[in-house]
């Protein structure tokens, strides 16, 4: 479930492992979705050629959430 999703502009990579990439449009995407997706995201990205980096993190109310409940 995409809860919701901003557009950045166009930087410079901080680290580039070649010159063929320097720079990319930014991306956030907040999302709700099991634990056993992440892999199939992972692998789609991953084939896609389009796509330089992908960065998943736990958001901290999801982490907060989980600590109370336990």
């Amino acid at each position: 479930k995409v809860e919701t999703t901003q557009k950045m502009d166009k930087r410079a990579f901080a680290r580039t492992p070649n010159q063929r990439v320097t720079s990319g449009f930014y991306l956030n995407v907040i999302f709700e979705a099991p634990p056993s997706a992440l892999v199939t995201l992972r692998s789609r990205f991953a084939a896609n050629e389009e796509v330089y980096r992908v960065l998943f993190t736990v958001a901290s109310s999801h982490i907060q959430a989980v600590e109370t409940t336990a």
